[in-house]
C-alpha cells in the first residue's frame, strides 16, 4: 500500500507541477487555457475557475497530464478571441509556453534538492567494505576498511568526499564522462595517515554504465562490523548455536575483516548442485573465542544457489549528518540539479548512439517500487527521490522527439531560423513517427522494469 500511495502521490506531484509551468505561463503571455488536466481518462474531480474560462480536472490514470488552450487548429475561435489563441501567439510566447514545463521540473527538483541540504540526512560515512573480487578496487590495492577523504577526476581539483552515498555519485560521473579518479584515503582512526590510490574507471566502456557498474569499480557498500545481529529461529545460525552479538573472527582459518566479506563467504558457501558446505566459524562471545560449525542453508537467487544462515550480519554503518545552511544548501541544489541533468541527458545521448546499455531505460513500476522503498525510509530520502525523477521527467521533455516538448522547440528553432513554420504534412508526419519512437522506448522501459521485478 505504501508503494502505490507514494508512487500516485509523487507522480501526481511531478505532472501537476510540469503542467502547472505550462499553464502559468500561457496565462502570463495572453493565452486562454480551456483546460488543467492531470491524468487521463474519465474525471474524478473537475470545477472551473471564478471566470469560467478554465476548467480544472483530476482524471482516473495519473500517468500524465496536459493544458488545453484556445487554438486555431482544434477549433474555430471567434475574431475577437484571437489573439488569446495560441496558435497566433509570436514565435517568443509559444517557445516560453512550451519550454516552462521541463523548466518546472528542474525547478521543483532545485527546491527538494536545497529542502534535503536544509533539513539535513544521516548518510554512512565513507569508510570502504572490503572491495568485491575482481574489480577495479581491488586490483588498485584497498582492501576494505578505508576512509575516502577526496576524489579528484583526471589529475584535477579533488573534491571532498561528505559521505558514501557522495563518493558512488562522484564515482558514477567520473565511469560515465570515462575518465580516471585518484582517491586519498586515511585509516578512519587516524586521518593524517594518507595515502593516494588511482582507479582506472576511465576504462569501462559507456556501455558498461548499467546496474552493474558499481561492481565492476568493486565500491558496493560501507564498511560494517562481523557482529551478528538478529538470528532466526529456524535458520542455519540457530542450529549451530551462533547467538545474538557474537562476533565472528574467522571462517575456515582465514581472518573476516568486514561484514561484507561474511557475507560473501555465506553466500559462496554451496555448491553448483546446491548443497550447502560446512564452514568452521570462530567467534568471540563475551571476551572468550569459541569455535563453530555453521552449514549455509541453500537458496536460488536469479537462478544461481547461494547459502544463507538465517541471521543478520553487521551492526549499521557509521553515520555522518550532512546538512547544509541557506545559500550553501541551494547553491548545492543547484549544481545537483544541473549534474544530474547532464547525467542524464548524456546516458540518454549514449543510448542512442549505441554506447550504453538500453537496461538503464525504467519505467512505471521501477519507479514505482523505488517510490515505496524510499517512501519507507524516510522523508529526506523520498524528497531526493521525487528530486531524481523531476529531473528525468524535465530533461526527457527536452528530447527532440515530436511528442515532447523539446519536439516543438525544434519546430520553433527551424521557424526562427527560416521564417516559416513547418507545414502541418511534416508535422504530422514527425508526430507518426515520434510516437513509434516514444512507444519503442515505454516497451523496452516496460520489458527491464518487469525483467527486474521478476530477478
Amino acid at each position: 500500500m505504501l508503494t502505490i500511495v507514494a508512487f500516485v502521490l509523487g507522480l501526481g506531484v511531478l505532472i501537476g507541477i510540469h503542467e502547472y509551468g505550462h499553464y502559468r505561463m500561457a496565462v502570463y503571455r495572453g493565452v486562454r487555457v480551456l483546460r488543467f488536466s492531470i491524468g487521463f481518462g474519465k474525471p474524478l474531480l473537475r470545477w472551473t475557475s471564478r471566470s469560467g474560462q478554465t476548467e480544472y480536472v483530476l482524471a482516473a490514470i495519473p500517468l500524465g497530464g496536459y493544458v488545453k488552450m484556445l487554438d486555431e487548429r482544434e477549433a474555430p475561435v471567434p475574431d475577437s478571441e484571437r489573439h488569446l489563441a495560441f496558435n497566433t501567439q509570436p514565435l517568443l510566447s509559444r517557445a516560453l509556453i512550451v519550454g516552462a514545463g521541463p523548466a518546472a521540473n528542474l525547478l521543483l527538483a532545485i527546491c527538494l534538492y536545497a529542502g534535503v541540504s536544509w533539513i539535513g540526512v544521516q548518510e554512512p560515512r565513507a569508510i570502504l567494505a572490503t572491495p568485491q573480487v575482481g574489480s577495479l578496487a581491488q586490483s588498485a590495492g584497498l582492501r576494505g576498511g578505508e576512509l575516502v577523504l577526496s576524489l579528484s577526476v583526471n589529475d584535477g581539483d579533488a573534491d571532498d568526499v561528505e559521505s558514501f552515498e557522495h563518493l558512488r555519485w562522484l564515482l558514477m560521473q567520473a565511469a560515465l564522462k570515462q575518465r580516471d579518479v585518484l582517491l586519498t584515503v586515511a585509516d578512519p582512526e587516524n586521518a593524517l595517515v594518507k595515502r593516494e590510490v588511482s582507479l582506472a574507471v576511465g576504462s569501462l566502456r559507456p556501455a558498461e554504465a548499467d546496474a552493474e557498474l558499481m561492481n565492476k569499480i568493486g565500491i558496493l557498500r560501507p564498511w560494517t562490523d562481523t557482529a551478528i545481529g538478529e538470528v532466526l529461529p529456524d535458520g542455519a545460525a540457530a542450529a549451530a548455536g551462533v547467538r545474538q552479538g557474537d562476533v565472528v573472527l574467522k571462517v575456515d582459518g582465514a581472518d573476516v575483516p568486514d561484514g561484507h566479506d561474511l557475507r560473501q563467504r555465506i553466500r559462496q558457501s554451496v555448491t553448483k548442485s546446491g548443497e550447502g558446505v560446512a564452514q568452521q566459524w570462530l567467534i568471540e562471545r563475551q571476551g572468550k573465542k569459541l569455535p563453530v560449525t555453521v552449514t549455509p542453508r541453500p537458496e536460488q537467487l536469479n537462478g544461481v544457489w547461494v547459502g544463507r544462515v538465517g541471521a543478520f550480519i553487521g551492526h549499521p554503518p557509521e553515520t555522518v549528518l550532512i546538512r547544509k545552511g541557506p545559500l550553501d544548501g541551494l547553491s548545492a541544489a543547484v549544481a545537483k540539479t544541473w549534474d544530474v541533468s547532464i547525467l542524464s541527458l548524456n546516458m540518454m545521448v549514449k543510448m542512442v548512439l549505441g554506447e550504453a546499455s538500453l537496461k538503464n531505460l525504467t519505467g512505471p513500476l521501477t519507479i514505482a517500487d523505488y517510490a515505496g522503498k524510499s517512501a519507507s525510509i524516510g522523508l529526506t530520502a523520498y524528497l531526493s527521490f521525487l528530486a531524481l525523477i523531476s529531473v528525468s521527467l524535465g530533461v526527457l521533455n527536452l528530447l527532440p522527439l515530436p511528442v515532447l516538448d523539446g519536439g516543438h522547440l525544434m519546430y520553433y528553432l527551424w521557424e526562427g531560423v527560416t521564417g516559416r513554420p513547418i507545414s502541418e504534412l511534416w508535422q504530422d508526419r514527425f508526430q507518426r513517427g515520434g510516437i513509434v519512437i516514444l512507444m519503442a522506448m515505454m516497451s523496452i522501459a516496460l520489458f527491464n522494469d518487469v525483467t527486474r521485478l521478476m530477478g
